[in-house]
């Protein structure tokens, strides 16, 4: 190895052109490549194929139809659903709501398919109709009717009357990644325009077709915001640390042309972008800069010391070539290992950056001593500099105080590490977008005045054709919703045991008393079909009985709830049904809202593999590049410790991991080993080739690399913890809590490496 990096030094500087023509050439090649790049803003993007949460919700979507919606919450600033020029307002809405793209139903207090009884017939028609000419006694029977029916309130119509919904579904034929944008912006327009003609209302946006265009957004804003201030900071240390502008030219194109090669390919291979894989360029660009910085401060080194500059770029190379590539390789497998998520978007986060990261070594070590070979670089004469004596100084600290050093190091780990049993496995992905974003300031005026956006639908067999119609059936569903109403986080509950009693009352004369299910099956069969024959176009009930009327479709809608409170639900929910139902109504819980729960769990699990995957390969390569299985060894707990004490501290700040979180052991893995690389193969350079004592190989390391860990790092730190202001949750928590782990692991490598390393080694 030591002869070939003494030869490639001299490779590159002897054939410089040549190297830096062929880079332009492959870079240009792989850009071609980033006109191909889509973004998806599907929210089911984040699980796989295999998910089976996901496979129950398809399965439930081709029984009955799949629900995507748009919510309009409209609030009168009145604070009166039920005045005149509010109804027309919500009639205007409700019109022109048919004319949104893909809209397949509109469902509204004003279009709501209100019953009553005429004579012998069943009179089924909207609750308002033509509201300019309503009298305030009709209003005023309008809002009796609709504050008492079950299925308005909280779903459609606040228990108040101060707030109601218009709510749209559609199907979206999946032709195009644009069309959850297309549909949202469509809706925007329409509700400034009903503003508009309607001063005194206001609407507000929510629903899961607003959820993936919030996605798209959030994604589109970490690009145009994150990705330049990173180039900023990185501009900004560069300047600090290298304090040479050409130096900081090269080391600029470097990281640009590995996050285009990152990118680039990423295009090529159909990689789609989502709000998390859309910050591989934050990563990248941070993750590159390192490389080149310990090549230039090397470099910079031996010219400041006489050294002429191709022999200087040369020695660069040999020092630094090995300890370059081993980082590289590490970060690599760390960020490959994220195929093992169980969510797509981290498999494409994993796979961009890891394409970056090999593309920044392939660029640092042949591209940037080549250009530097090319360009004219000044020194100026070796100096005592105060960044070297502070480390120095610090090494003697470690090496005179190891004892109490090691010892309170061991103290910070066990007591950070800790926390750990403070975490709870929580989520809630309306909480996944900042409150800057309109769709999250929608979804909780929606969440403390309408409806929720979580939901538990469960699909309710009966065992036999036409068996909604059995009373017995109808009666174990009206307690299965009778047992959801008085739980904890449940706004409303959608079944069709409350059409059915309406229905019986309405042909009883509108007698209150016949409130109650029908006790007859060919009665409640006869007013089913009457009821199916009556409604409009596109207010049927094939969102709620399978064609053969075998199965209902129950809808639990929740509030203010995690997604461990889901999963809590669900699981009682099954047990009620496991205890009180006959067999063939056992169900599982389905919906987004489930999916969801389960994912952050699902996710966990599966990169628990990966991490002992990880730290396999980690230590296998850290053992063949120290050539010492006592040393490889021995670098393990240094590199293991950060994640756990950051895990600690999240547990003691935040004490919850989400989907974010769950991919972190494997994806820093790889990040906090690069600084104990360079240190510890400083340390056995040390010991080999200069004979020194471990005491002496410490110094010897720190007067070496102490500089470009700590710059390297703080880089890394700035970078990660600009991802922490990513108004998406997931890349906000993955970048804050990256950065905590890189911290803790600059520390250990500055006071519990050493110290190891002269107890073990002596």
């Amino acid at each position: 190895m030591h002869r070939f990096e003494s030869w490639l030094g001299g490779f590159v500087v002897r054939y410089r052109w040549p190297i830096i023509i062929l880079t332009l050439l492959a870079v240009g090649l792989a850009a071609s490549g980033m006109r191909l790049l889509v973004f998806s803003n599907d929210s089911r993007m984040f699980f796989s194929k295999e998910n089976p949460q996901l496979q129950a919700l398809e399965a439930l979507e081709q029984t009955y139809t799949k629900v995507e919606n748009v919510l309009f919450v409209v609030a009168p600033k009145s604070g009166n659903v039920f005045e005149k020029e509010t109804l027309i307002g919500i009639r205007d809405l409700t019109e022109a709501s048919w004319q949104i793209p893909y809209s397949s139903r509109i469902d509204s207090i004003t279009n709501y398919q209100h019953t009553r009884a005429e004579g012998d017939d069943l009179i089924v028609e909207d609750l308002v109709y033509e509201p300019e000419n309503l009298s305030p006694e009709q209003i005023k029977n309008i809002r009796a009717i609709a504050l008492n029916e079950p299925l308005l309130v909280g779903r459609t119509i606040s228990p108040t009357g101060h707030v109601t919904g218009v709510n749209v579904n559609v199907i979206k034929p999946g032709k195009s990644s644009n069309e959850p944008n297309e549909i949202a912006s469509y809706c925007r327009e329409l509700a400034e325009q009903i503003e508009k003609k309607h001063p005194g209302i206001d609407i507000y946006l929510t629903g899961g077709v607003m959820i993936d265009d919030a996605f798209g957004e959030a994604a589109k804003d970490d690009i145009s915001l994150l990705v330049p201030t990173m180039y900023g900071f990185l501009l900004f240390i560069m300047a600090f640390s290298l304090r040479s502008l050409v130096g900081m030219f090269a080391s600029f194109l470097v990281i640009l042309f590995s996050t285009i090669t990152g990118m680039g390919l990423a295009g090529w291979l159909g990689v789609m972008l989502t709000p998390a894989s859309a910050n591989a360029p934050t990563i990248i660009l941070t993750l590159a800069v390192a490389d080149s910085i310990h090549i230039l401060v090397t470099m910079f080194h031996q010219m400041r010391a006489g050294t002429e500059k191709h022999a200087a770029i040369s020695e660069s190379i040999r020092v630094n070539f090995q300890p370059v590539m081993v980082t590289s390789l590490t970060t690599a497998i760390g960020f490959l290992t994220m195929n093992f998520s169980d969510a797509p978007p981290f498999r494409a986060l994993g796979n961009i950056v890891a394409m970056g990261v090999t593309a920044a070594f392939i660029y640092s070590v042949l591209f940037l001593p080549a250009l530097m070979a090319v360009l004219p670089v000044r020194v100026k004469p070796k100096k005592q500099e105060n960044s070297t004596t502070v480390f120095e100084k610090l090494a003697e600290f470690v090496i005179a105080k190891k004892t109490p050093v090691f010892w309170s190091m061991l103290l910070l780990i066990l007591a950070t590490t800790a926390g750990i049993t403070r975490i709870e496995l929580n989520d809630d992905f309306l909480k996944y977008f900042d409150t800057r974003y309109a769709f999250r300031q929608a979804s909780d005026f929606s969440n403390d005045n309408l409806t929720g956006l979580y939901i538990i639908d469960w699909a309710l067999e009966s065992g036999e054709p036409g068996g909604v119609n059995n009373p017995q059936y109808l009666e174990k569903v009206e307690e299965f919703a009778n047992w959801f109403r008085v739980q904890e986080h449940v706004r409303h509950v959608y079944t069709v045991t409350d059409i059915m009693k309406r229905l019986n009352r309405n042909m009883h004369g509108d007698n209150d008393s016949w409130y109650r299910l029908p006790d007859d099956r060919s009665l409640a069969a006869q007013y089913l079909l009457l009821y199916e024959m009556s409604l409009p176009f596109g207010l049927d009930l094939n969102d709620r009985i399978n064609l053969d009327k075998s199965a209902s479709r129950m809808t639990v809608t929740l509030v203010d709830i995690s997604t461990r409170g889901v999963r809590e639900l669900e699981a009682r929910g099954r047990e009620w049904l496991k205890s009180n139902a006959p067999p063939e109504m056992f169900t599982y819980g389905s919906g987004l809202s489930i999916i969801f729960s389960y994912i952050s769990l699902r996710n966990i699990k599966s990169m628990l593999t990966a991490s002992i995957l990880a730290l396999t390969l980690i230590s296998l390569i850290m053992i063949l590049v120290l050539r010492s299985f006592k040393l490889g060894m021995t670098s393990l707990l240094p590199n293991l410790a950060p994640a756990f004490m950051g895990f600690g501290v999240w547990g003691i700040m935040v004490g919850q991991v989400g989907l974010a979180v769950s991919v972190m052991i494997a994806m820093t893995m790889g990040i906090v080993v690069d600084d104990t690389v360079h240190f510890m193969s400083k340390y056995r350079r040390g010991r080999v080739e200069h004979a020194m004592s471990p005491e002496d190989a410490i110094r010897y390391a720190f007067r070496l690399v102490a500089a470009p860990i700590w710059i390297t790092t703080i880089t890394l730190m700035g970078g990660f913890t600009v991802l922490a202001f990513s108004g998406f949750q997931i890349n906000s928590h993955m970048g804050a809590m990256t950065g905590i782990t890189i911290g803790f692991a600059l520390l250990l490598d500055f006071f519990f490496l050493p110290v190891l390393l002269i107890k073990i080694d002596s």
